[in-house]
């Protein structure tokens, strides 16, 4: 009868070793450290009544300058940054998708679409205005496409 315990003791122990993925019985693995946490896109298209626009997350409608031709730099600095803030990005910030990062004259990040920085516009007071859209002062509506 002894022997018939001690069998089935070392029988249960080698089944629990197996159990536990190799890992020894009852002893967990530590977790892994977690990941670092990756920023989404810094805006998001929406389509209003004046059809498919970007916004940053604050639902705010996002512009484009057309002197921004670079695709690296802002031309809208001092005084026009004022009425036109830059959809800033952090120290940190890395592109993902179509949203890349530039740095501004003054050392500052901003994000862009497609190689477009982008902006805000003081013109607009709620989600949805699209007040600053300004084409004979080259200022326009941000476009998902």
């Amino acid at each position: 009868m002894f022997r018939t315990m001690m069998i089935a003791a070392a029988l249960l122990a080698t089944a629990e070793t197996a159990f536990a993925g190799g890992h020894g019985g009852g002893h967990e693995a530590s977790a892994p450290p977690p990941a670092a946490k990756q920023e989404g896109p810094p805006a998001k298209a929406i389509i209003g009544k004046h059809g498919p626009i970007l916004v940053d997350l604050k639902g705010m409608t996002l512009y484009t300058f057309e002197r921004d031709t670079s695709g690296t730099a802002s031309t809208c600095d001092a005084k026009c940054a004022e009425t036109r803030p830059p959809l800033t990005a952090p120290d940190n910030a890395v592109a993902t998708g179509d949203f890349t990062v530039i740095t501004r004259g003054d050392g500052k990040k901003m994000w862009a679409y497609r190689y477009r920085p982008l902006y805000t516009s003081q013109l607009d007071s709620s989600p949805g205005d699209v007040n600053g859209n300004d084409p004979t002062q080259l200022w326009r509506i941000a476009r998902p496409y």
